[in-house]
């Protein structure tokens, strides 16, 4: 499974295409909205592996979760358009677009005043891609340097007690997209290093050069609670791969985890496991720790058609179809739609962000909404029955 051009393992993520779209369109903000709307293929049924049952059923999304939405939207300074890149524990990261130019920011749980990251060298080509904060000093964040995919990237790392940024790294070979993790003053990142490989590299935040941690055709690695996580290339399929985040030392993942193969979307907050599995019937598939074996929580279209960008927050599950967004309560067994048509949704970290135009993205009076809310204080989703 080697790589061509930028080709990486994953599909291109949805976001990071509607994030180009969005910086491209004066009315769009979060992932933007695409020019029609077209139905995917509905996903047939089947049967599901011994062992593995159903479990979740769609709801109508209740009225306090609207209200809380609507309670957590955030308001761009004047003059600026924002688009949401990432959330986490007490934080978002935007891309904040005006007359004064374009630049990456970080909205911190308590401000009103976003903070400058990098103004960006380019206000149209450049875009961000992702980033991630420890929620005290350290936030690592990529620029893609092109509207295309394929464009090179750097990484650069923000220090909250200076306020300046320093470029950490720059890719020009093909590769997985970045998406950084910090973790305990370091910054972690793939990047392409030739012959279809990437390379896992750990940096301390404060200056210091990368190390190579791990080598070989594989995803960007996503933080696991105390492991790095990634889904690489292995005997003809693929697998998940860990190592311990304090020192890349090769770690063990829970046993209902290790023998996955050929799984896609694999994401994680320590305790609970998502991933989607199978083509032509694809299946939303959670593990939690305790749990003797994982569970095909949903099966049913439109919900899995397409889906991808899965993220987990305690409970509360996440993802996108190319139609919509939808969150999965894993305690009440129930999923609803959360955003309007095109919206994105992510929960990490304690926090659920929503973007979407309300609106055509490209005529008068379209407005971008970006909505940012405490996710563990959302009641639970009415149950099925």
């Amino acid at each position: 499974m080697g790589t061509s051009g930028r080709r990486r393992l994953l599909p291109v993520p949805l976001l990071t295409g509607a994030l180009l779209l969005a910086g491209c369109s004066s009315g769009a903000a979060g992932p933007g909205t695409p020019p029609a709307r077209t139905a995917p293929a509905p996903a047939s049924s089947s049967a599901l592996p011994s062992g593995v049952r159903a479990a979740a059923c769609q709801v109508p999304l209740p009225a306090a979760w609207r209200a809380a939405f609507a309670a957590g939207e955030y308001r761009p300074p004047p003059g600026e358009r924002a688009v949401l890149t990432e959330t986490g524990p007490g934080w978002t990261a935007l891309q904040l677009t005006g007359v004064a130019g374009r630049r990456a920011a970080l909205v911190r749980r308590g401000e009103t005043a976003p903070r400058t990251l990098l103004r960006l060298a380019d206000p149209v080509e450049h875009q961000l891609l992702a980033a991630d904060f420890d929620g005290r000093r350290w936030a690592a964040f990529a620029v893609l340097e092109g509207r295309s995919l394929d464009s090179p990237w750097s990484l650069y790392v923000w220090d909250a007690t200076t306020g300046r940024s320093r470029r950490l790294a720059r890719a020009d070979r093909p590769g997985p997209l970045p998406h950084p993790v910090v973790h305990d003053g370091t910054v972690l990142w793939a990047q392409g290093t030739g012959s279809g490989k990437a390379t896992v590299f750990a940096a301390p935040a404060g200056g210091g050069a990368p190390r190579a941690w791990h080598t070989g055709v594989l995803d960007s690695p996503f933080a696991a609670g105390g492991l790095l996580v990634w889904r690489e290339a292995a005997g003809g399929g693929t697998r998940l791969t860990a190592v311990s985040l304090r020192d890349g030392r090769p770690a063990a993942l829970p046993p209902p985890v290790a023998a996955l193969r050929d799984l896609r979307s694999a994401v994680s907050d320590g305790t609970t496991w998502a991933w989607v599995a199978g083509e032509s019937a694809p299946r939303l598939m959670v593990w939690r720790s305790g749990r003797a074996r994982p569970t095909a929580a949903v099966t049913a279209s439109p919900a899995v058609d397409g889906m991808d960008q899965l993220r987990v927050s305690g409970r509360l599950l996440t993802w996108r179809t190319p139609e919509t967004s939808y969150g999965l309560d894993l305690d009440s067994g129930a999923y609803a739609e959360i955003t309007p048509a095109y919206g994105y949704a992510q929960a990490a970290g304690g926090a659920l962000a929503l973007a979407y135009s309300a609106g055509e993205a490209k005529e008068a009076g379209a407005r971008a909404v970006i909505q940012v809310v405490d996710a563990d204080l959302l009641p639970g989703l009415p149950r099925c029955g």
